[in-house]
């Protein structure tokens, strides 16, 4: 029981980590990338690829990171001439590119078998102290990550995000440049993902190319919606909710007493009610999003 509490919350920091992330984008600047999870897949990637060639885990890490900041720059470069709903189809197609070549070259991702082996982090650790060791980094940079995010949510970059999001004519006619803010929060909210991807790689000891599915990125986007976009509790909330869902349906299958496909369609029907459920009736999610009034 104990090692299922520290998987389950291991495993719904780092999803947070790249649900706060996906809020960079979607709350803050109003941006539909619908390709997100290709971020956290190059940090993965990274991990395997950098413990295949013996680089300690920091390089690997700056690696993915760096190769993820430069896909959302050109992700960034193709919303110039793209209304929002064709970017988000464009970011989809980008992120299926992606997973497609990760799955024909093997000889550098491993193929459809990916990468495997790939070392936990504090190996070295007696069970089950390597788990909680990983499972306290992962909460320790989760608290970095919200406390940044909350930061730039609230400073002068988040308004001007928002602002954005609102009224991008006014924000024009304020100086703001529209691409530049765009660019900015793709970039971060690309660092931030791919850090989780890197964690979950050395986690699950694997990188594949179905960690580039485009259901993750619905179910990171199902955990900022059902939180509540924008805010940054909310994002976590969210995720709680979700992971929550996950957990109670395989208790539930063995007190009920139905097998593992009807759990698999339960909990996605679960999910997807609760989805619904605040869509109908508080569609700003569990935690509203607070906006500053002018006296």
């Amino acid at each position: 029981m104990f090692d299922f509490a520290v998987s389950t919350v291991t495993i719904a920091g780092i999803y947070a980590l790249m649900a706060l992330g996906l809020n960079l984008q979607a709350g803050y600047a109003g941006l539909l990338n619908f390709g997100h999870i290709a971020f956290a897949g190059l940090g993965a990637y990274a991990a395997g690829i950098g413990f295949g060639l013996g680089w300690a885990p920091l390089p690997s890490l700056a690696l993915g990171v760096g190769l993820a900041m430069l896909l959302g720059a050109f992700m960034a470069g193709l919303g110039r001439k793209l209304a929002s709903d064709y970017w988000g189809i464009a970011t989809l197609s980008i992120a299926e590119i992606l997973r497609t070549i990760a799955t024909n070259e093997g000889w550098l991702t491993g193929g459809a078998n990916g990468i495997s082996a790939i070392p936990a982090l504090f190996d070295g650790l007696a069970r089950p102290w390597n788990a909680v060791a990983f499972l306290a980094l992962v909460l320790a940079v989760l608290a970095a990550a919200a406390w940044l995010c909350a930061r730039l949510g609230n400073g002068r970059f988040g308004r001007a995000l928002r602002l954005m999001r609102e009224e991008p004519q006014l924000a024009t006619c304020l100086g703001y440049n529209l691409r530049t803010l765009k660019t900015r929060a793709i970039m971060a909210s690309a660092a931030v993902t791919a850090l989780g991807g890197f964690l979950y790689a050395h986690y699950m000891s694997f990188a594949g190319p179905e960690y580039m599915l485009a259901s993750e990125t619905f179910l990171l986007w199902t955990m900022v919606m059902i939180g509540g976009l924008g805010n940054t509790l909310g994002v976590l909330v969210g995720v709680a909710t979700v992971q929550a869902a996950h957990v109670i349906v395989p208790f539930a299958k063995d007190w009920v007493g139905f097998d593992s496909d009807v759990a698999g369609a339960l909990r996605l029907g679960l999910i997807g009610a609760i989805l619904l459920a605040c869509l109908l009736w508080r569609s700003e999610g569990l935690v509203p999003e607070k906006l500053r009034k002018i006296p």
